[in-house]
């Protein structure tokens, strides 16, 4: 079976690293999708995080990262696949990701979503949680790869 695991991952963290792995255990075959929406702000262009997550999932053979804009159960309709991966960190999270599933229901039933529940380690992980200790040139360095460690202190001239 295949799944997708949609997200804007601007960065990717050890969080989603982890995801992804436990995924690809899983499921014969996963894809990554950067979603690239043009109503949200990033730091960094969908090519550099294509890049990033690439560099992260090396030595995973059935994982793919693509690109894609709009909705996430038309791009799992494209590429064949039944599930939608998402990741819950906390009661926040699933709240949100609940709407999201729920919708995605409604839009293509045939999909299902499964939530994959954080790691206690990377519990307290976001992208904008990074960003915002990056700002303040605090130390990601066990929250990132060194990869995104390097493009994240470039960004913020480090």
């Amino acid at each position: 079976m295949k799944a997708v695991y949609p997200g804007s991952f601007d960065p990717i963290t050890l969080g989603h690293i982890d995801v992804i792995k436990r995924a690809s255990l899983i499921f014969e075959e996963l894809t990554i999708a950067v979603m690239n929406n043009p109503r949200k702000t990033t730091t960094f262009s969908v090519e550099d995080r294509i890049n990033m997550i690439k560099d992260a999932i090396k030595d995973l053979k059935n994982v793919e990262v693509t690109t894609d804009v709009g909705l996430t159960v038309d791009l799992a309709k494209r590429v064949g696949a039944k599930v939608l991966i998402r990741g819950i960190r906390a009661v926040m999270d699933y709240e949100s990701e609940l709407q999201t599933a729920t919708a995605n229901q409604l839009l293509a039933p045939e999909i299902e979503t499964v939530f994959l529940v954080s790691r206690p380690e990377y519990s307290f992980i976001s992208s904008s949680t990074i960003k915002e200790i990056a700002f303040n040139h605090g130390d990601i360095s066990k929250v990132v790869t060194p990869m995104v460690e390097q493009a994240i202190k470039s960004h913020y001239g480090y």
